[in-house]
């Protein structure tokens, strides 16, 4: 009878290792985003969701410090999929600003998701109406890693500004920096993210705030010294308090995948992203197209993204 009753208890242990591996089986990958006050944060759980729920793969978004550190992840192997700024990708393959001396040869892309606007933000008191009047002050220049930091860096070298010697740099996240203008710890931030940007709404909440216009000379020069950049408007009402529109620049946002990950695989969520953007209910979901996909990719595509988009016809095979 004891005999019966192990083998009757070892068969129904059996049946439920093997139920718990069919539930457990599918393929556990990971997904960088951002600081929890910008943009790639939010839209980054909503992919991954979109991924998990139509493909076999589970994907976890978590925050980061973004780009670049999200880059030298997929390239040490702690990350699989991670958003990032064109060019900070386009750094990182030729070894240039974060990336000086040490290229990246294992990480590729997926796509394009939307224009990610250059938003230079102070109180509405702060006599700050030019980037020139930076000058001297204390300004968030983005968390250590951020693509943020390159943008600011070349943003006030094209004014004639040292990111090091001309302004008291300080490498705050999104939510320290809008925290900081808040109490007055701080005269300015640079904010690289899709507009209206979450923690920025905040800020207009409670602070008048502004938007530092740049010049359109100076983002012409900024154009023709770095292509990827492109002119960008914030328009009027974007935010609290901001009635007219705002000239700026804007980089591109873009998934990177490490090339450690199967084609199929990488086919899969490819075409998970871009044939369900419409799911996605963030305001940038819009933006996320595979018409647009291509935009500002300035490295090699994964062959498994390179597959879904010869399918469509977006690419000659």
């Amino acid at each position: 009878m004891k005999r019966k009753q192990y083998i009757l208890s070892f068969a129904t242990l059996l049946v439920l290792a093997l139920a718990l591996a069919a539930c457990g089986g599918s393929k556990q990958l990971s997904l960088l985003t951002g600081g929890t006050g910008g943009t790639y944060y939010p839209l980054g759980g909503q992919i991954a969701d979109i991924i998990s729920d139509e493909t076999d793969l589970q994907v976890t978004s978590a925050a980061s410090n973004a780009s670049a550190d999200n880059i030298a992840d997929l390239a040490s192997g702690d990350a699989d999929i991670a958003f990032t700024q064109t060019d900070v990708m386009a750094n990182a393959v030729e070894g240039t600003n974060s990336f000086e001396g040490n290229p990246v040869d294992n990480v590729l892309a997926i796509g394009s998701l939307y224009p990610e606007t250059i938003q230079i933000v102070t109180s509405a008191d702060s006599g700050i109406t030019s980037v020139e009047d930076l000058a001297g002050k204390k300004v968030s220049v983005g968390a250590p890693g951020s693509g943020t930091y390159v943008n600011a860096s070349q943003i006030l070298a094209a004014h004639g500004l040292d990111i090091d010697a001309d302004i008291e740099a300080q490498d705050l996240d999104f939510e320290e920096s809008t925290g900081g203008i808040q109490d007055g710890n701080i005269d300015a931030a640079f904010i690289t993210a899709g507009a209206p940007t979450g923690s920025v709404e905040g800020l207009g909440a409670t602070t008048d705030i502004a938007i530092v216009p740049i010049a359109q000379d100076k983002i012409d020069a900024l154009i023709a010294e770095h292509p990827y950049y492109a002119a960008d408007v914030i328009p009027a009402g974007t935010y609290t308090g901001i009635d007219e529109e705002v000239t700026t620049v804007a980089v591109i946002a873009m998934l990177a995948v490490s090339a450690d990950l199967s084609e199929e695989d990488v086919y899969d969520l490819t075409k998970a992203l871009y044939e369900n953007a419409s799911k996605i209910t963030h305001e940038k979901g819009k933006m996320v197209t595979k018409e647009t996909a291509l935009d500002g990719i300035g490295i090699d595509l994964h062959p498994g993204a390179k597959k879904y988009f010869e399918e469509e016809g977006l690419l000659s095979e």
